[in-house]
C-alpha cells in the first residue's frame, strides 16, 4: 500500500482514538456525577452511562489505538529514517505517554462497570486534559517537526495546561453558585410529589 494512504489512515484512527479518549472520561465524569443522584434517576443514569461507555471503550476507543498503532508501525517500517530524527523520538514518547493515559483510563473503566467512584468529579475533569496536552504536543511536534523548538512547545503546553485548570475551577465555581443540583433537585422532589 502507498505510504501516503498508510498515513491518510494512521491520520483518521489517531482522530477517532483522541476522540474516544476524550469522550470516555466525560462518561466517567456524569457516572460519578449521578452517584449523587437520588433514585430512580441515579439507577437510571448509572445503567446508561455504563452501557455507553462499553460501546465508546470496546467499539471505537480500543479498535482506534489498535488501528493507529498499526498503521504508525507500518509507517516507520516504509521509512524507518523517521526513527532517526530527534523530532520523533520526541512524539514516540508522547505516544508513549498516551498508551500509559488509556491503560489509567482502562483501569478507571473497570472500577466504574463494578461500581467502584475512586476519583471526584471535579479529579476527572483536571484528568481529562492530560489528553488534550498529549494531543497539542504530537501535532506540533508532527508539524514543526523540530526538536529544539518542542522545548518551547513543552513551556507553551504547560502555561496552556495551567490555563485549562484555572478554567477548570472557573467552572466549578460556577457550576457551585447556580446551584445546578440543587435545582435538579428540587425539579426530582416535585415530580414525586405530583406523582
Amino acid at each position: 500500500m502507498d505510504f501516503l494512504y498508510v498515513k491518510a489512515l494512521h491520520i483518521i484512527f489517531v482522530v477517532t482514538w483522541f476522540a474516544g479518549l476524550f469522550y470516555i472520561v466525560r462518561l466517567f465524569i456524569y457516572q460519578t456525577e449521578a452517584e449523587n443522584k437520588l433514585e430512580p434517576a441515579k439507577s437510571i443514569l448509572q445503567t446508561q452511562y455504563k452501557l455507553m461507555s462499553k460501546r465508546l471503550w470496546y467499539i471505537i476507543t480500543w479498535p482506534s489505538a489498535i488501528l493507529a498503532s498499526i498503521f504508525a508501525f507500518w509507517m516507520l517500517y516504509q521509512n524507518p529514517i523517521y526513527l532517526e530524527m530527534p523530532w520523533m523520538l520526541v512524539k514516540l514518547s508522547f505516544v508513549l505517554a498516551l498508551y500509559f493515559y488509556h491503560g489509567f483510563c482502562h483501569n478507571i473503566y473497570k472500577k466504574l462497570q463494578n461500581d467502584v467512584v475512586k476519583y471526584s468529579a471535579f479529579k476527572l475533569r483536571i484528568f481529562n486534559e492530560i489528553s488534550t496536552i498529549i494531543l497539542f504536543a504530537v501535532v506540533f511536534l508532527v508539524t514543526v517537526k523540530s526538536a529544539i523548538n518542542w522545548i518551547w512547545g513543552v513551556v507553551g503546553i504547560i502555561l496552556f495546561g495551567i490555563l485549562m485548570m484555572l478554567g477548570i475551577k472557573l467552572y466549578k465555581k460556577i457550576r457551585e453558585k447556580k446551584s445546578w443540583e440543587k435545582a435538579e433537585k428540587e425539579v426530582l422532589e416535585n415530580d414525586e410529589k405530583n406523582q
